[in-house]
């Protein structure tokens, strides 16, 4: 049997979840725009519900939900829908790093084409930004700083909490794409600093298609987004469309089942981590990443003298694993993740990415370990 080890890219959908979703996919299937019946009026009813279950996960009000189609969607609006409100008040300049996902980089390639300065930190060679290169990149015009919670190739958790209590002495605007931290590391993004924070449902086992972005209000005002889309005026006018009720109740789900169940689903993956570690250990490995800062649930390894491609067609019949994010990873090009923590790249076109789930059993790793001790040979 082939174990599932790519729960970074995609996530098992919860049984309890499900349920869920399928209820208002076959029974309570009402627009929730719809308030001249009862039908309508129950699918908003359980919209608002599943409102308030994704805020008390970040320590947010229900009013500061805005449902998206994932995170992806939810860093565009972040980073793009303040873009204007920059322009307007003269505030041109955004500080990011260089381990970002895709969509917050080419969201701000999309800004620098259009006049915005972006200044992209690296990281240290653990993997991870240090506050103070965030204090001391910030400029009288910055408008936004964004920082990923956790990275989606090496699992390295990023100083986020460090960070938000470095910028309460400045006025600039602060994001989080947490869509990897989201309901796994929970303290961090429930600081009221943070003034926007990016999710998605499948990454905690939700369905796939469904997200959101939280817009804290400060001093009383929420950030000055505007909309990539028009025509509908739904969550607060951000973003428009038929409120996909099946989908926003299974991530409402989804939230509340991470929320109440962390600790014991953290203490599991921790478990299995340890059993990674210990049978790859006998292969001499290289691990992309401080494994001390590390979530419990993904690591990133190079088995050196073996290119990723090989590893995984070699090791497919006993394991479903990656070579880095779902986004890039049919890409032959280097990680630009690795590259930034200064990997070489010979060792960076060797990277796997594992990653786990509370649930992941156990895969046959005598076979595995023989797997790759062959190809070890074969090189040698």
């Amino acid at each position: 049997m082939v174990v599932y080890l790519d729960c970074a890219a995609t996530s098992p959908v919860d049984s309890r979840v499900s349920k869920e979703v399928i209820k208002y996919t076959d029974y309570e299937f009402g627009n929730a725009g719809s308030r001249s019946h009862d039908f309508g009026n129950r699918a908003k009813s359980a919209v608002e519900k599943a409102r308030s279950k994704v805020a008390r996960v970040v320590n947010a009000n229900r009013g500061e939900i805005i449902f998206t189609s994932g995170a992806t969607e939810s860093n565009n609006l972040a980073i793009l829908g303040l873009s204007d409100y920059g322009l307007k008040i003269g505030k041109n300049h955004i500080i990011s790093t260089k381990i970002e996902h895709k969509s917050v980089l080419e969201s701000l390639e999309n800004l620098a084409n259009r006049g915005f300065k972006v200044t992209l930190l690296s990281p240290n060679s653990g993997g991870w930004i240090e506050p103070k290169t965030v204090i001391k990149a910030l400029q009288d015009n910055t408008l936004l700083v964004s920082v990923m919670q956790v990275n989606n190739e090496t699992g390295v958790i990023q100083p986020i909490k460090a960070i938000a209590s470095l910028l309460k002495q400045h006025d600039t605007y602060f994001h989080v794409d947490a869509a990897q931290g989201f309901g796994k590391e929970l303290k961090q993004i429930t600081e009221k600093r943070i003034d926007m924070i990016s999710l998605s449902g499948h990454k905690i086992y939700g369905p796939k298609g469904i997200g959101a972005l939280v817009i804290r209000r400060r001093d009383g005002k929420r950030p000055p987004l505007l909309p990539l889309m028009y025509g509908g005026g739904q969550e607060l006018g951000l973003r428009p469309g038929t409120l996909p009720v099946p989908l926003i109740v299974g991530l409402g789900k989804a939230a509340e089942l991470s929320r109440k169940e962390a600790l014991e689903r953290n203490i599991q993956s921790l478990r299995f981590k340890k059993i990674v570690l210990k049978r790859l250990r006998v292969l001499n490995p290289i691990f992309n990443g401080d494994l001390d800062k590390t979530v419990p649930q993904m690591i990133n390894v190079t088995f050196p003298g073996i290119l990723a491609d090989e590893a995984m067609e070699a090791l497919s019949e006993i394991v479903a694993i990656s070579n880095g994010s779902a986004c890039t990873s049919a890409s032959d090009s280097c990680s630009h993740v690795l590259g930034s923590m200064g990997i070489s790249q010979g060792q960076s076109l060797g990277a796997l990415r594992l990653s786990w789930c509370h649930s992941t059993e156990n895969p046959d790793w005598n076979s595995f370990v023989e797997v790759i001790k062959k190809l070890q040979t074969e090189v040698n």
